[in-house]
C-alpha cells in the first residue's frame, strides 16, 4: 500500500512512501503529476478553485487554484478556510468508555495521599535572577554525590526567564504563580526549595500566601538578599536540600491504582502521518486510561483551532462546551491584538512533513484525545480536579504546553512526533512516540515506540494503542524513558507568561 484514503468523502489521499511522477500508487488513486513526498497529499480527482478540500472527512482548506487529479496538494494550491467550524454539542456524551478491570502501577504514595511516578527534590526559582544560585545548589548533587540517596531520582533546578519587570497584580504574574505553585506541590517532588532574590515582583512569600503553600520539612524557602548573597545561599540551600533528600530516600514504590495516573497528551514536530498513526493510537491509550478511572489532558488551544467542534460535540455538559468556545474566542482576540494569525501554524517543519493548514493539523492533533466525553476545561496550570478526559488551555509551543500540564497535575506525558522532537520534562517522565518508521530508525535513541508500524501494516491502531497503554504503566512504575536515559528535563521548564514587560 503506497497511499491511504482516510475517509470515503475525502478529496485527497496521503502518500505513505515518496511517489515519483507517473508512478501508479494503487488503490484506485490517479498517478501523481509530480513527485509527492511521503506524508504529503495528492488529489484524488480534479478540484476547482474555491472548492473546499476534505481529509479525515473534514474540510482542511480551500483550493486556491484549479487542482488536477494526481497533483500534489500543498501550500501552493491549498489555503485556509474557516467555513464549517464549530459544533453544536448535539453528540455530547454519546460515547462512554467501557468498564475496565482494576489495574495497578508501582508508584510512590505521598503523605497527603497523592500518587507519584518519580521521586525528585526540586529547587524552584521565583525569578530569573535566582536561577544561577539554584543551579549551583543542584550541581552539588550530581553523579557520585547522590550515592547516599539511591532511591531519589536527583535534584532538579526549575529555572525560568521571568518573575520581574511585570505588574504585581497582573494576569501574567498570577499565571506564573499558579504554574510555580503547581510544580511546588507536584507529587513527583518529595521536597521543594523555593528560591528568590528579594526585590523581584514575584515575591516568594506572596507566592506562597496567594497559592496556599505552607512551609514544612518538605517545602522550604530561601531569599538570596536575606541569606547574605550567593555563597551563603548556596551553603544554606545545600543544607536544606540534603535534609529533604534524607526524607525522600525513605520513600518506596508500592502498587497504586491506575486511576491515579494523569496523562499529558502532546504532539510536536508533527508530519502528515501524525493524524494517521501515533495520534489516533495515543487516543486509544487515552480512552483505556479513562476507562480505568484515570485522567487525560489535551492542550495546545491554537492546535485544536478548526477542529474544536469535534471536542464540543463530546462535551459532558453545555457549560463545558461553552467554556471551550470561550477559550477559542480568547485566542482569536489574543492573536488579533498581537498582530498574529492562528493559521501561522503549521510550522516550517510541519509543512515539510506534509501538513498545509491549521485545520488539517488540528484534525490530526485532536485524534490524541480518543473518544471519551470532555469533562472539563481548565486554565493554564490550573489544578485538574476531575477524572476522565479534560482540556487545559495553552499555547501550541510544546515545552510551554507541557509545563502547564505538569503544573496542572500530569504525572505522565506521551509525546508524538513525526519530525523528531527531542524533549524531556523533569520531574515527569515523557514517552516519545514516532509517527513513522524512518524517523524511529534514524533517531532510535530518542524514541520509545514506533507507531509507524501501523502504516507498515504490522499492527492496528487499536493494538498500538494498547501497547502504548501498557508502556505507560511500566513507565509510571519506574521504567526509564528514552529522554530520561539521555538526561533531558533540566532545561525544559517554560512557563507561559504574557502581558506587558516593564
Amino acid at each position: 500500500m503506497n497511499v491511504i484514503r482516510l475517509h470515503p468523502g475525502d478529496d485527497v489521499a496521503v502518500a505513505l512512501v515518496e511517489l515519483a511522477a507517473g508512478q501508479s500508487p494503487g488503490d484506485d488513486c490517479p498517478a501523481p503529476v509530480t513527485t509527492v513526498p511521503a506524508g504529503h497529499k495528492l488529489a484524488l480527482h480534479a478540484i476547482a478553485a474555491g472548492t473546499p478540500v476534505r481529509k479525515y472527512g473534514q474540510v482542511i482548506g480551500v483550493a486556491t487554484r484549479d487542482i488536477a487529479a494526481g497533483e500534489h496538494v500543498h501550500v501552493d494550491n491549498l489555503g485556509m478556510d474557516a467555513e464549517g467550524r464549530g459544533g453544536d454539542g448535539s453528540a455530547a456524551g454519546a460515547w462512554q468508555p467501557p468498564a475496565a478491570s482494576a489495574r495497578t502501577f508501582d508508584g510512590f504514595r505521598r503523605a497527603d495521599g497523592r500518587a507519584a511516578t518519580r521521586n525528585y527534590v526540586g529547587i524552584i526559582t521565583s525569578v530569573n535572577c535566582s536561577a544561577t544560585v539554584a543551579r549551583h545548589i543542584a550541581d552539588r548533587f550530581r553523579g557520585a554525590a547522590m550515592d547516599r540517596w539511591d532511591n531519589v531520582g536527583g535534584v532538579v533546578a526549575i529555572t525560568h526567564g521571568s518573575g520581574c519587570g511585570m505588574g504585581a497584580d497582573t494576569e501574567g504574574i498570577t499565571q506564573l504563580e499558579r504554574t510555580l505553585a503547581g510544580f511546588a506541590r507536584h507529587p513527583n517532588f518529595a521536597g521543594v526549595l523555593l528560591l528568590g532574590l528579594g526585590c523581584e515582583a514575584n515575591q516568594v512569600d506572596r507566592l506562597m500566601a496567594r497559592q496556599g503553600l505552607e512551609a514544612s520539612d518538605t517545602l522550604q524557602r530561601l531569599v538570596i538578599q536575606e541569606a547574605g548573597g550567593t555563597a551563603a545561599t548556596v551553603r544554606a540551600g545545600s543544607e536544606a536540600v540534603e535534609a529533604m533528600l534524607d526524607l525522600a530516600n525513605s520513600a518506596r514504590r508500592e502498587p497504586l491504582p491506575v486511576s491515579e495516573l494523569t496523562l499529558g497528551l502532546q504532539c510536536g514536530g508533527s508530519d502528515g502521518l501524525s493524524g494517521i498513526t501515533a495520534n489516533p493510537a495515543l487516543g486509544v491509550a487515552a480512552d483505556l486510561l479513562v476507562a480505568h478511572g484515570g485522567t487525560a489532558i489535551l492542550s495546545e488551544t491554537p492546535e485544536i483551532y478548526g477542529a474544536e467542534h469535534l471536542l464540543i460535540d463530546r462535551a459532558a455538559s453545555p457549560e463545558v462546551a461553552d467554556a471551550l468556545r470561550g477559550r477559542i474566542t480568547w485566542w482569536e482576540d489574543y492573536a488579533e491584538r498581537n498582530d498574529g494569525d492562528l493559521d501561522n501554524n503549521p510550522s516550517p517543519g510541519n509543512k515539510a512533513g506534509g501538513l498545509t493548514t491549521i485545520l488539517e493539523k488540528s484534525l490530526g492533533a485532536v485524534a490524541k484525545s480518543g473518544r471519551s466525553p470532555l469533562q472539563g476545561v481548565y486554565l493554564y496550570g490550573q489544578p485538574i480536579d476531575r477524572k476522565g478526559f479534560v482540556f487545559m488551555d495553552s499555547p501550541g509551543y510544546d515545552p510551554m504546553s507541557i509545563t502547564g500540564q505538569v503544573a496542572s497535575g500530569a504525572n505522565l506525558v506521551a509525546f508524538t512526533t513525526g519530525r523528531g522532537s527531542v524533549y524531556g520534562c523533569k520531574p515527569v517522565p515523557s514517552l516519545k512516540l514516532a509517527t513513522n518508521t524512518p524517523l524511529y530508525r534514524n533517531m532510535r535513541d530518542d524514541m520509545d515506540l514506533n507507531c509507524g508500524a501501523i502504516v507498515d501494516g504490522d499492527i492496528s491502531v487499536e493494538d498500538m494503542g494498547e501497547q502504548i497503554f501498557e508502556t505507560l504503566i511500566r513507565t509510571a512504575s519506574g521504567e526509564p524513558t528514552a529522554s530520561e536515559t539521555l538526561g533531558f528535563g533540566d532545561d525544559e521548564f517554560l512557563p507561559w507568561v504574557f502581558g506587558a514587560q516593564m
